[in-house]
């Protein structure tokens, strides 16, 4: 299967480049981010045809912190990436990203955590050992 996302694109943040977070991963988060995209995203995107975007990839728990992310958050572990689909027209992203929701499961990828957020603004998708298949939304 091509590869479809790279690991800067898990690594990139805006808000540690502002606050001047080193965000470098150690060789475990690396290796994570690995099994989220051969497992998880690289399936959805092949699935899916049109391009997905990584708005949210690993967190070192120093820029977590700072966003007010969840304490226990996977985004931590390089575990949790935030998607959302690329498409040309604005009004079109919460279809595509509802979409994509659907085809994460309906692929029976083995996530752990899958997020609605915000209605469908982007999901939250993860993926660790123990697989929950957990479905949630936040509104």
């Amino acid at each position: 299967m091509r590869n479809y996302f790279t690991l800067p694109e898990f690594l990139r943040s805006e808000g540690a480049k502002k606050m001047g977070i080193d965000n470098f991963p150690s060789f475990e988060v690396v290796h994570n981010l690995e099994l989220l995209r051969d497992k998880v995203l690289n399936p959805l995107r092949e699935a899916y045809g049109g391009k997905i975007a990584v708005t949210s990839g690993y967190r070192c728990p120093r820029l977590n912190a700072a966003v007010n992310g969840a304490v226990s958050s996977q985004h931590m572990l390089g575990q949790a990436a935030d998607i959302r689909a690329m498409v040309a027209d604005p009004q079109n992203i919460c279809a595509e990203n509802r979409r994509l929701f659907e085809l994460v499961q309906e692929l029976k990828l083995p996530f752990d955590q899958l997020i609605n957020e915000y209605n469908f603004s982007y999901l939250h998708v993860s993926y660790s050992p123990r697989h929950r298949r957990q479905i949630l939304n936040i509104m």
